[in-house]
């Protein structure tokens, strides 16, 4: 048959070939003719050890050779080329890497091989050293791994190690290394964003840092005090034990610090704030700093009053048992400041089962996991609310000890653990959404002595110490609890589906998707955004009230509802708060 008769009119005209193989075997031969000196043209030594090579194989693999085989240096004619500084053992491996492509990096070769791969200009190996160094990081060598990488300009080497240096922060500061290093290597570890510490701990290792060498640190103390997270510190913390040490108080631009802090606090936010804190007031929590969901307290499976705290660990979406409340509490109130965790008041449990009002105050840390009485409120009481706002603890409301609904209102000063009376709500009301933002204090709803809703919002001013009302057929809420996102609030039920955002600017509601039930007694806090609702109770199809385990999450993005599964146990008329605590990350290499 002719070549131009086609059997197959849809042949293709030309087949595009490409050997895969050719590559590989090329290597091959060129390293078998190399072991056998056919054809090799250079020679390259180190102490006594000579290795001959074929010039353009060299040149081929690295910019180095090639400036030095084609330009006019001496090299390029020479029959021997001298590599000072690069060990015999080193040379041999490079070579046989060029020719075959495979290495084996060890501890004892890598950092040689390292140093030579980056005068030889030969990168994907000095990357593959960076790697295998990677591998070998700990908190007890990322300090000298960081100072490695900066000599040899190895940025993959030096991030990986400022990540180690982050994340293993406290067995970093107590490692050998700790004390050596430099005031800029030291602001570079305590600016990162990424640090696992609170900032209690970075202020006591800052301090170590200085302390270790006195006379040639002291003057740095400034500039390293404005790492500091300074709004993310307990006051009682600050102004007691970081305002009072001695180092802190012999700096005039420290104690402008936190004089400028105090000054902030103290106004509730509404002081102008002075240049000198700007940057250090709105530096973010950091990373390491989560928000933890804890249930606390409530009704469980509709039997006794629970002394239960549970945290849910959103990374293995688990529950993990917390550290039980010293007494059995029923209607108490909850909330939290940073990371601890107040219980206020409520019924103190007892033989028939009657229960007690009570003006006892109990706090948890996360940090230590135990419980610890604190200043009682002036006054008992139960189904009341809390909120917090900075550093203060406001309780509005509830039942007193004549079993009579009260307007009361107290506030706590965590910073001194002093109770004031503050000016009552104008309207006492039982079972009202409660929510604290932008120096406000907004009361939704409830229901009045005669269980009748009350349809008003009532907004209470911090700094003035000032409530008004305002009268809105939106409202008709009882039992459903608020949380804040953003510059909206949210209500959740409340013997209805319904979810309802009131836009604190706009001072207008806005229509929520709608829950699947209708909830009343449950508890909801927002984390990450998001706002999450637990347990309470719920009217099934056949208008039966049942207690709820559910575990629902509403994203305000979406305008939609998700299941999170299921509590533990049903619960309702508990306590769902919003913890701050550092987690511990394990670093991966």
């Amino acid at each position: 048959m002719c070549p131009g008769k086609r059997m197959n009119q849809s042949s293709p005209d030309v087949l595009h070939y490409k050997d895969k193989e050719l590559a590989s075997s090329l290597l091959v031969q060129l390293n078998l003719l190399r072991k056998d000196r056919i054809l090799t043209d250079v020679v390259l030594c180190s102490e006594d050890t000579e290795v001959p090579c074929h010039r353009n194989v060299l040149v081929s693999s690295s910019p180095y050779f090639r400036a030095m085989f084609c330009s006019n240096f001496q090299e390029s004619v020479q029959p021997r080329v001298v590599l000072k500084g690069v060990a015999p053992e080193v040379l041999s491996a490079v070579v046989d890497y060029v020719y075959t492509g495979a290495i084996s990096i060890t501890v004892e070769l890598v950092l040689p091989l390292m140093q030579v791969s980056s005068m030889l200009q030969y990168g994907r190996l000095f990357e593959a050293c960076s790697t295998f160094l990677q591998t070998q990081l700990g908190a007890d060598n990322c300090l000298g791994m960081m100072r490695l990488g900066e000599v040899l300009h190895c940025t993959s080497l030096h991030q990986k190690a400022c990540e180690v240096a982050a994340c293993c922060f406290p067995a970093m500061a107590a490692s050998d290394d700790f004390p050596g290093l430099s005031l800029a290597e030291l602001t570079s570890v305590l600016g990162d964003d990424r640090l696992c510490a609170g900032e209690e701990q970075v202020f006591e290792t800052m301090l170590a840092w200085i302390k270790h060498d006195p006379p040639a640190r002291r003057s740095a103390l400034h500039d390293l005090f404005r790492k500091l997270r300074l709004r993310h510190i307990h006051p009682t913390y600050l102004f007691q034990f970081v305002a009072g040490d001695p180092l802190v108080r012999s700096s005039p631009l420290c104690s402008e610090l936190i004089e400028a802090v105090q000054r902030l606090l103290f106004s509730m936010g509404t002081a102008p704030r002075p240049d000198v804190i700007e940057d250090v007031w709105d530096s973010p929590r950091r990373e390491a700093c989560r928000e933890a969901l804890v249930l606390i307290g409530g009704r469980k499976n509709g039997r006794q009053t629970s002394r239960e705290a549970l945290l849910f660990n959103e990374g293995t979406q688990q529950w993990q048992k917390l550290a039980k409340l010293p007494v059995r509490l029923y209607r108490a109130s909850y909330t939290c400041v940073e990371r601890v965790l107040y219980v206020l008041g409520g019924l103190v449990s007892n033989a028939s089962h009657t229960g007690t009002p009570t003006n006892g105050v109990y706090t948890l840390s996360l940090n230590t996991n135990q419980w610890r009485a604190a200043e009682p409120m002036l006054a008992p009481h139960y189904a009341h609310q809390s909120v917090s706002y900075l550093h203060f603890v406001f309780t509005l409301g509830g039942v007193a000890t004549d079993g009579q609904l009260c307007g009361a209102v107290e506030r706590y000063n965590t910073m001194f653990s002093q109770w004031e009376a503050m000016a009552p709500m104008p309207t006492p009301v039982l079972h009202p959404a409660v929510a604290a933002h932008d120096q406000r204090i907004y009361v939704f709803g409830g229901e009045d002595a005669e269980q009748i809703p009350v349809r008003m919002i009532q907004v209470y001013h911090m700094a003035r110490n000032l409530w008004c009302k305002i009268e809105t057929r939106m409202v008709k809420n009882i039992s459903a609890p608020a949380a804040v996102i953003g510059d909206k609030i949210y209500i959740v039920g409340g013997y209805t589906r319904r979810t309802i955002a009131y836009d604190t600017k706009a001072n207008r509601f806005v229509k929520c998707e709608n829950m699947k039930d209708r909830r009343m007694h449950h508890s909801a806090t927002a984390i990450n955004n998001k706002l999450y609702v637990t347990g309470g109770r719920y009217i099934n199809s056949r208008e039966i009230i049942e207690d709820s385990d559910g575990f629902d999450c509403y994203d305000p993005e979406s305008d939609a509802w998700s299941s999170k599964g299921k509590l533990p146990y049903r619960l309702y008329d508990h306590g769902a708060v919003s913890l701050i605590y550092v987690s511990s990350k394990s670093f991966t290499p």
